[in-house]
């Protein structure tokens, strides 16, 4: 039935296979495994419980684990926790906020800026060599496409 609730030429068999694509990747136990991977061999503070608070983190900017916590799915404790132990290992910094004398920002440091770049180098990698199968242009046109569906699709 496409009439109004369905653009012309689409087919709805295509919408139920990214919706059923899309709750693999959404899937806790996906990002789970995946931050385990890439964080591997890169020190006892960083694992695949603090990985969502340095990457959520560096997206963001500094803000407090209050702000923070909506961005990475964990609640403020939670968050907390979690930036106490990237905090011992040199990875993040508190530091007070100067709009609420009360409340402290999370900071990357230096050290937590280069470990976000090698996360991030990691993830590429990681992604590049499980699509290295796929023939010339299609991963040009995936990741032009994906691109497209996160800022003008649903998500938007």
């Amino acid at each position: 039935m496409r009439g109004a609730r369905y653009p012309v030429g689409v087919d709805n068999e295509a919408g139920h296979g990214i919706a059923d694509a899309l709750g693999i990747l959404l899937r806790r136990t996906t990002r789970t495994k995946l931050h385990r991977k890439l964080t591997e061999g890169m020190g006892p503070a960083l694992d695949e419980l603090t990985y969502p608070v340095l990457s959520g983190l560096a997206r963001t900017g500094p803000c407090s684990a209050a702000d923070l916590a909506p961005e990475v799915g964990l609640d403020r404790s939670g968050v907390t926790r979690r930036a106490s132990r990237l905090e011992d290992a040199g990875l993040i910094r508190r530091e007070p906020d100067p709009a609420d004398r009360r409340a402290y920002l999370l900071v990357l440091t230096e050290q937590g800026q280069l470990t976000v770049a090698e996360l991030r180098a990691r993830l590429a990698n990681h992604i590049m060599a499980s699509l290295s199968s796929w023939p010339p242009g299609e991963v040009e046109a995936f990741a032009r496409y994906l691109r497209r569906f996160t800022f003008d699709g649903p998500f938007a």
